[in-house]
């Protein structure tokens, strides 16, 4: 069913720890340095040692996915496929789009006395040089990017945002995670923390309700409004547990 504004702010009410991924909630991180172009990058790299990517390798535009490729095929060149593709990440964050709302959402948290941690499938390193160059350090308890060499560290696996709500010493009942794809519902599910998905895109909102995201939104300033109190616009559909 379709929520009233009011909706959002009851979700939001008893938060205390916010967990926000990082490329979609805060910034297009491939806005600059497209992900095709890292991925094209990563593969040349991988030709430049001496080696020949795995199976599929070539057909594939997304480098984390092409991180997980050959991670499962060649674990000998995860470590070095990872510290290459977080250096690109890194270049790429420096010409990043910023989601609109983004950093009010970051303010909208300090101002209501929330703590944010970034869960994110990206390179720390990365996340941490954009939110510095931004000026948003400071308005970031944590930061919790894939582990480095370890892809099965990214999500849907709930082992960052474990670390996030172990580090904050906040349990899943006064947590809320904001993501923008199915994995990181499924993370929130497996640790009992509710998602709310950022529908950024056509199609999103109807994979994200379908994967259990409590309330999708189609802008990220909804969600700052929320977390102050105060009465959002139109955008939201209500997705909460139990409702007809």
């Amino acid at each position: 069913m379709s929520a009233t504004p009011q909706q959002l702010a009851d979700v939001l009410r008893p938060v205390k720890h916010v967990l926000l991924d990082f490329d979609g909630p805060v910034c297009s991180v491939f806005a600059g340095l497209p992900a095709p172009e890292v991925a094209r990058r990563l593969r040349e790299a991988l030709l430049a040692a001496g080696e020949q990517g795995p199976a599929g390798a070539e057909d594939e535009s997304d480098p984390l996915a092409l991180l997980r490729l050959v991670a499962d095929a060649r674990p000998d060149l995860t470590e070095s496929t990872d510290a290459a593709l977080a250096a690109l990440e890194t270049e790429a964050v420096r010409a990043a789009r910023p989601t609109p709302g983004g950093e009010s959402v970051l303010r909208a948290c300090a101002r209501s006395g929330r703590l944010v941690s970034v869960v994110s499938n990206n390179a720390g390193a990365a996340i941490e040089g954009y939110l510095a160059e931004h000026g948003l350090g400071d308005y970031v308890a944590g930061v919790f990017g894939r582990a480095p060499g370890d892809p099965s560290s990214m999500k849907p696996n709930p082992r960052l945002l474990l670390e996030a709500m172990e580090a904050a010493g906040a349990g899943p009942e006064h947590c809320i995670f904001i993501g923008d794809a199915t994995r990181d519902v499924e993370a929130g599910e497996a640790v009992g923390v509710p998602t709310i998905g950022y529908a950024n895109k056509p199609g999103k909102d109807a994979r994200l309700a379908a994967a259990g995201a409590v309330a999708i939104v189609h802008s990220m300033e909804l969600v700052a409004e929320g977390l102050l109190g105060v009465t959002p616009g139109s955008g939201l559909e209500w997705r909460g547990r139990g409702c007809d």
